[in-house]
């Protein structure tokens, strides 16, 4: 007769050498849960262990970002070089605009002096617009009348004259906002990292409303140039490379001297300007100043003024920057400009109808890369 309690305890050990024999074979059927493990095991044993050795390097992660900004800088640095060279600021002459914004794309302008929209001129060369600013302030009046065409907000907008009364001639429809115009020479900048644009404002409007429109420009701050942080009175203008180089791409002058904590220049402290005008007739060909306290052959220690050279008449048309525009624009840089200011070219050459000329062969775009390859 079998021992049932022998039996019974044959079958326990039996039951536990499965037990033990079975785990192993779980193990290797699951290999990620032994190795998650471990290493919730290691953690737990050692919980500074990953602080610890991210700490050996506290500074791999600055000096990573830092060589990666390096190797994009030097070829940046390298273009740059290649296109602008060693030439200074003071060295490079810029084809300009006068009344950029009054064109006939970016609004229903009746009286205009150019024929395309600010960023029709930046793609086809221009490299400095001059802008007149002025304080809107809303009109309901001007809302209704309109039949709801002419409900815009108080700002700073782009307006040759009271920004109420005539529109086409003083301001056009759709009004053209300061902050707009700003933003699509930032656009532009954006997407052409080489150059540089210069903007120069006839002022009507305050510090404040200036600084709260270029304050909603996306964008802008990084490239702004601001001479004092380049200690250009002291040292000079800077290469335009460099300035490439460090984003510094947009130049902002205004005629109010009380916005330079903006970043926006006094020109009558940073350049000499010949008058404005060649009189109705075209014929007022002498460069004379525009500011008799400031000459157009000031010189300063260690500083040199840029020059903004203005050749356009009181009243604009396609007939008369047609005349304008060629050979006579030359001839008065050469015979007239350069002896006024005691040698030297412009660097800013403002035009009216920036694309048309007598048909000498002379365009202001190529006078303007004339003007460059004599430097």
């Amino acid at each position: 007769m079998v021992d049932m309690s022998m039996l019974y305890r044959i079958l326990r050990r039996i039951r536990r050498l499965s037990v033990v024999c079975l785990l192993p074979l779980a193990l290797l059927a699951a290999p990620g849960a032994a190795t998650a493990s471990a290493a919730t095991a290691s953690a737990a044993t050692a919980p500074g262990a990953a602080t610890a050795s991210a700490a050996t390097a506290p500074g791999a992660a600055t000096a990573s970002t830092a060589a990666t900004t390096a190797a994009h800088a030097a070829p940046a640095s390298a273009a740059a070089d290649a296109r602008w060279g060693d030439r200074r600021l003071d060295e490079v002459a810029f084809l300009t605009t006068h009344n950029a914004f009054t064109n006939y794309e970016d609004s229903r302008w009746s009286s205009v002096n150019q024929s395309e929209s600010v960023r029709a001129q930046l793609d086809n060369g221009v490299r400095g617009l001059s802008l007149d600013t002025h304080w809107y302030e809303r009109s309901t009046w001007l809302c209704v009348i309109s039949f709801g065409s002419d409900c815009y907000p108080s700002d700073v907008y782009l307006c040759h004259g009271d920004c109420k009364t005539f529109a086409g001639a003083t301001y056009a429809l759709p009004r053209q906002s300061f902050q707009g115009t700003m933003q699509t020479v930032v656009d532009f900048l954006d997407t052409h990292p080489q150059e540089v644009v210069t903007v120069f404002l006839e002022d009507y409007v305050s510090a404040d409303q200036l600084g709260q429109s270029l304050g909603r420009v996306r964008g802008l701050p990084e490239l702004l140039f601001r001479p004092d942080d380049w200690s250009v009175r002291q040292h000079g203008w800077p290469k335009v490379a460099d300035l490439v180089t460090a984003g510094k791409r947009l130049l902002v002058f205004s005629d109010r001297s009380d916005r330079e904590h903006l970043g926006v220049m006094y020109d009558r402290s940073w350049t000499v300007s010949n008058y404005w005008s060649l009189g109705d007739m075209g014929n007022d060909l002498a460069c004379v100043t525009r500011w008799p306290d400031v000459p157009l052959d000031r010189q300063e220690p260690g500083f040199r003024r840029l020059f903004t050279m203005s050749h356009h008449r009181n009243v604009p048309t396609v007939l008369t920057a047609s005349l304008d525009n060629g050979a006579k624009l030359r001839n008065r840089i050469a015979e007239q400009c350069r002896t006024a200011t005691g040698g030297r070219d412009p660097n800013y050459v403002s035009v009216d109808f920036h694309r048309l000329s007598d048909g000498s062969g002379h365009t202001p775009a190529s006078i303007v890369a004339e003007l460059n390859a004599r430097r």
